[in-house]
């Protein structure tokens, strides 16, 4: 990692898989399958990797909505005031940032799918989803607001022009081609199921913990490939029978647990 942010500037790396806070890791393996998610743990097991990694500054968003992990504003202000009391005490110098979770953010819920989104976000393909995009450049101009050669309040442009121009992509394929290829195959699922809308109408709602419940039933994220494709979100007119969702996975009984999931609730409701 050291090796690759003194060339690079930066690097990709998930805290799990390089042995920053290790009895974080055994907590989080205790906790998961029991479905134990407590604000204080959650503080704990952020931060905990952050300063392992010599983190100072750290932009953190919140999501928060009807179906999200944090379902109202007062938990989230207590989350919140959790992380910037923590931070503080540790000399971090920590922007707490809440944000509205409707819906999912981008397209794809599972690795290859979310990595197809970023990879279009930027590339600047006409299809990458929006919702990403202008995300990415709030949260990636509040990080660069830390820079003390940037006038203040131009973080949000940076970050932009540093996307439209192609910067950003180069600099991912940099950092990539020094941190190698991935061991990991690319490919999506081969079982494939495609969730259809059961009457004409407009998506109302997307429940995100149904999504997510239905997505690692399918194997996601220990399965890369694994996951769903959103076609439809929240405003689109559907017509009965049209896909609003589409299934991966590799393993027929996890794709046998998630086709049946979706099937008695698709987490997609309509209106008329």
């Amino acid at each position: 990692m050291r090796d690759v942010v003194e060339r690079c500037g930066a690097c990709v790396a998930w805290g799990g898989r390089v042995n920053l806070s290790p009895a974080d890791d055994v907590l989080i393996s205790v906790e998961r399958p029991l479905a134990i998610d407590t604000p204080e743990q959650m503080v704990a097991s952020i931060l905990s990797k952050k300063l392992a990694a010599g983190s100072n500054h750290l932009v953190l968003d919140v999501p928060v909505g009807p179906t999200a992990k944090i379902r109202d504003r007062r938990a989230a202000l207590r989350l919140k005031k959790l992380f910037e009391y923590v931070g503080g005490r540790l000399g971090l110098s920590l922007e707490v940032l809440l944000t509205e979770a409707l819906q999912p953010i981008g397209r794809g819920i599972g690795p290859v799918l979310e990595a197809r989104d970023v990879r279009a976000v930027l590339a600047g393909a006409p299809d990458a989803p929006a919702d990403l995009r202008e995300k990415s450049i709030m949260l990636a101009g509040r990080v660069l607001e830390a820079d003390p050669a940037l006038q203040g309040g131009q973080g949000e442009a940076r970050a932009r022009e540093l996307l439209e121009s192609g910067a950003a992509l180069r600099k991912m394929d940099q950092i990539i081609a020094a941190q190698g290829p991935s061991p990991i195959r690319e490919g999506l699922g081969d079982l494939s199921h495609e969730v259809r809308a059961v009457r004409d109408g407009v998506v109302s709602a997307v429940d995100c913990l149904r999504i997510a419940t239905i997505a690692r039933l399918a194997g996601a994220p220990t399965d890369p490939g694994a996951g769903l494709d959103l076609l439809a979100k929240i405003g689109d007119r559907v017509r009965a029978g049209q896909p609003v969702y589409r299934l991966y996975a590799s393993e027929p009984s996890d794709f046998a647990f998630a086709v049946d999931a979706a099937d008695r609730d698709s987490g997609v409701g309509l209106a008329a």
